[in-house]
């Protein structure tokens, strides 16, 4: 059996397109008709039939890729290898069909125009990047309690407490948002809610305990990262599940009270009163957030199911089924595997930004030396990077569309490329200067700077372009690598510590731009 290949009426103003000789009225068919005698001056020569089923056939055949696709509509409305031998003087349909597809040139139609599925709004991305700074001005009303003399390493007093918590921190959460991430792209939003209830105090815990593994801090340093580590959880929890705003009027209080301590000095109890408020805040909007209730009762069910074990249960299982017949069709959820490159990812970006920041420090130098304002560009500049993610998306994909072959379409996304990350380190270099600028005795910003905080950009943006397309795992590798080369440099006390960080910088960002192009050149990679 078989039917018409056409779904809908193929004609340019919308009607039927007969393959044969025009249907009589009345007719609504597509099946030919038998020839007919034409009218005419009498001895005149009748019309070429394959003239009239070109142009009759003119849009599919110009939008043919191959001779069979002609020779399948033929078929599949009735024209016989018989009718075609008798009608157009042609042995068979496939020879018919590569007449036709010499004879009309190629011309494919645009697609229809549907709407941009990357298109997001500018300001939410602005937000979010104004969201992944403004904590950093909670160290603004705790300084006054972080004074102590330097550390061993030259920081000022508190600084590796508070590091250590932060970057440990800032990995379980990479990891943890990965994985609420999977579940409410499957759909499970009550899932990504379990996992983010468990996953974010135990990140609570673990930055917690590398602070308190750090000897020699200030006393309110380990009170400051527990509560750090506390917030950095919340936050993973509102920001996992869009409550941007929320979080922004979580953080208004700090916020505004570390302003004013800018201009005058704030007594302590206030200034505690005020990180304490918007610490608060934060946590029990993120536990509105969350299903606490059903959580508690999975808990307490899973404890209640490991007392029930009796002692033979966890022997041999040859003689048992290791899955009921009612698992088989049950949702599989992300893999706990998947979510760790992304740890690797942050651990990674993380220490590259904290040696933008007190590289020269660390290896020796003066306290002056803290590049405080490159970390906070780099910070501020993640709200701007999403928006251009999501564009080079949408320009991928609008090549696709307008591409004619791989080589065009791998020069087209080549150009978007290069059009976002020129845009990106625009806006990167802008905050940099705007920074160094506005903050009080910071360093200037040297051309060797400025070409290693560019880099650092241009890791920190195609590394994510690389996460948002699945590629992960080389993404981590490379960034990892960077860090890790660079902590061995400062280590053995190898070379002058700008020097090497821009060495490492060029480095990965050569590495990550051919794991881009390789990577993203095909066409199958923008599905």
């Amino acid at each position: 059996m078989s039917g018409s290949l056409w779904l809908k009426p193929p004609g340019p103003d919308g009607s039927w397109v007969h393959v044969g000789h025009p249907a009589p009225a009345g007719r609504t068919d597509t099946l030919p008709d038998l020839p007919r005698p034409r009218p005419g001056r009498p001895g005149a020569p009748a019309a070429d039939p394959m003239d009239e089923l070109a142009e009759r056939l003119g849009v599919f055949v110009a939008a043919a890729v191959h001779p069979d696709e002609i020779a399948a509509i033929l078929e599949s409305d009735g024209m016989t290898d018989e009718y075609i031998r008798l009608t157009y003087g042609r042995q068979d349909s496939f020879a018919l069909a590569e007449e036709l597809y010499a004879r009309v040139p190629r011309s494919f139609p645009e697609p229809d125009r549907l709407p941009d599925p990357w298109k997001v709004s500018l300001t939410a991305c602005l937000l979010r990047g104004v969201i992944f700074a403004l904590p950093g001005l909670a160290y603004v009303l705790g300084a006054p309690l972080l004074e102590g003399p330097p550390d061993r390493l030259g920081l000022p007093a508190g600084t590796l407490t508070l590091l250590a918590g932060a970057l440990i921190g800032w990995v379980w959460d990479q990891s943890l948002s990965h994985r609420a991430y999977s579940w409410l792209g499957l759909g499970d939003r009550a899932a990504a809610g379990r996992t983010l209830l468990v996953g974010a105090p135990a990140g609570a815990l673990l930055g917690t305990a590398a602070a308190f593994a750090v000897p020699g801090g200030p006393p309110f340093s380990y009170a400051f990262a527990a509560g750090q580590a506390v917030y950095v959880g919340a936050a993973t929890v509102l920001l996992v599940l869009g409550r941007e705003r929320v979080l922004l009027a979580a953080l208004g209080p700090m916020a505004a009270g570390a302003v004013l301590a800018l201009s005058t000095g704030l007594p302590v109890p206030v200034r505690i009163t005020l990180l304490v408020v918007s610490l608060l805040a934060a946590c029990t909007l993120a536990l509105r957030e969350l299903p606490l209730a059903e959580g508690v009762r999975a808990g307490v069910r899973r404890i209640l199911r490991w007392a029930e074990r009796r002692p033979g249960e966890g022997g041999p299982v040859r003689w048992r089924m290791l899955r009921g017949p009612e698992e088989d069709h049950a949702r599989r959820g992300p893999r706990l595997g998947d979510s760790a490159p992304y740890g690797v990812f942050g651990l990674g970006t993380g220490l590259l930004v904290l040696y933008a920041a007190l590289g020269e420090v660390l290896s020796g130098g003066p306290a002056e030396a803290v590049a405080a304002p490159s970390a906070v560009a780099l910070t501020l500049s993640m709200g701007p990077a999403e928006w251009l993610l999501h564009r080079f998306r949408s320009g991928s994909l609008a090549g696709l569309r307008a591409a004619r072959s791989p080589g065009a379409f791998w020069r087209r996304m080549l150009v978007t490329l290069a059009r976002c990350l020129c845009v990106y380190l625009a806006v990167l270099l802008a905050l940099g200067v705007t920074g160094t600028l506005l903050w009080p005795h910071a360093p200037g910003l040297t051309a060797l700077r400025v070409a290693t905080l560019l880099l650092l950009g241009a890791v920190m943006w195609t590394g994510l372009l690389l996460q948002s397309f699945g590629a992960v795992r080389p993404a981590a590798v490379v960034c990892a690598g960077a860090a890790c080369a660079q902590s061995l440099a400062l280590l053995a006390g190898i070379g002058q510590p700008r020097l090497v960080q821009l060495a490492v910088a060029g480095t990965a960002a050569a590495a990550l731009a051919v794991l881009v192009c390789l990577l993203l050149g095909r066409a199958t990679a923008h599905r």
